[in-house]
């Protein structure tokens, strides 16, 4: 709610409740830095454990928020407890001059500095988004320890522009733990719970939580899932400002500079293909990795409109959720059959032909999402083709 091109409505009753529908048991805070949203976050759940908070809704959330270093590199950090939030704020005072102002607040120090306040109280940080081309590790650095000086990091946040297939062919990132989170600006369904994980742990509280990113006794992340990069925002290098996308051979040659006067941005695909020194390896830690794209939309190709906030869209989603009772029931479990009951044999035959992965996605760039289509001519494109 507080911070930059994020919705008003993103407050702890309308995230709790949206999800549920998602089929979402644990959420982070987000923005537990910034004193007005931790205010109103308390005032709305009630304490399990030092780390851990529940809304009335049944929810669980533990603490997190996501800073900008002095680089502006990003960095997701999950905090033990409210003491520990106000411990990083003393050590952190006069440093960030939009703490109170921000959800997502800029910090003068470097990620090691960041690092270490956070180790100093047993809290984990990782880094966000970590190959996307404005304010990620992998923008600014080409390693984890160029930026944190030691390459003991616990987790890395792939972002929706990256999977597993693509970040494993980066041997300095086979011990860290990945996570699939997603970024929401708004409690709606396209938006909240794009990305999850599911972890294998003996209850949904802070302490397990911990262990089973720091793969502790027996703890672990079991499944990631994810939308399909090609969906993200920055997944192929694209202008900026009329989202042409370009071959990186093109952009060195014109400069970075599209025929438009916008800025080319290098794509994740791109920049994942730098810093590639291996095979792709999965260790055997990695979970298997799952792409999804939302429900909402599935719905707007299959119905024919032209939004997820088209009320016919938004009604049959919930008449979908109401009868499976969250969206990946919808999206993964469903039988062919039970699904056109409900919503129609064209409904039913997207959802099918999206979990034999018969649609095509015109990959996104330069800041705006891929598309999706359920034409079939489009299924025999190149995913390249018409780039400069």
């Amino acid at each position: 709610m507080y911070s930059g091109g994020t919705s008003y409505n993103m407050q702890i009753p309308a995230i709790a409740e949206q999800s549920k529908f998602k089929g979402l048991n644990t959420i982070g805070s987000g923005d537990c830095l910034n004193s007005k949203w931790l205010n109103h976050f308390l005032s709305n759940v009630s304490k399990i454990d030092e780390g851990t908070f529940e809304h009335k809704s049944g929810t669980r959330f533990i603490l997190t928020t996501e800073i900008e270093d002095q680089r502006r590199v990003h960095h997701l950090i999950i905090f033990p407890s409210i003491s520990s939030i106000q411990e990083f704020r003393n050590q952190i005072k006069g440093k960030s001059p939009n703490l109170d102002t921000d959800g997502r607040c800029n910090i003068n120090l470097r990620g090691g500095e960041i690092l270490d306040i956070v180790k100093s109280f047993d809290g984990l940080v990782g880094p966000s988004h970590a190959f996307t081309p404005w304010t990620s590790i992998y923008k600014e650095y080409d390693s984890l320890e160029d930026c944190y000086k030691t390459k003991n990091v616990p987790f890395l946040e792939l972002g929706l522009s990256a999977d597993t297939q693509m970040a494993d062919c980066i041997s300095e990132l086979k011990d860290v733990t990945f996570m699939t989170n997603s970024d929401a600006h708004s409690p709606w369904p396209h938006r909240i719970g794009r990305e999850f994980n599911r972890l294998k742990v003996k209850d949904n509280s802070y302490d397990e939580i911990a262990n089973a990113i720091l793969r502790r006794g027996g703890n672990k992340f079991v499944l990631n899932v994810g939308i399909d990069p090609d969906l993200g925002k920055y997944h192929i290098t694209a202008c900026t400002r009329c989202y042409k996308k370009y071959k990186t051979r093109k952009t060195t040659e014109i400069k970075n500079r599209c025929t438009c006067g916008g800025l080319i941005k290098k794509g994740v695909a791109e920049r994942v293909k730098e810093l590639c020194d291996q095979e792709v390896t999965h260790p055997p830690h990695r979970p298997k990795y799952l792409k999804t794209i939302p429900l909402a939309e599935i719905l707007v190709q299959s119905m024919g409109l032209a939004s997820v906030n088209s009320k016919k869209v938004q009604d049959m989603w919930k008449l979908l959720i109401q009868s499976f009772k969250n969206e990946i029931n919808v999206l993964i479990i469903a039988s062919r059959d039970e699904i056109e009951k409900i919503a129609g044999d064209k409904v039913a035959q997207a959802i099918v032909d999206f979990r034999e992965g018969n649609i095509h996605i015109e990959p996104g760039g330069g800041g705006m999402y891929g598309k999706i289509s359920l034409n079939k001519k489009d299924r025999n494109q190149s995913s390249l083709d018409g780039y400069l």
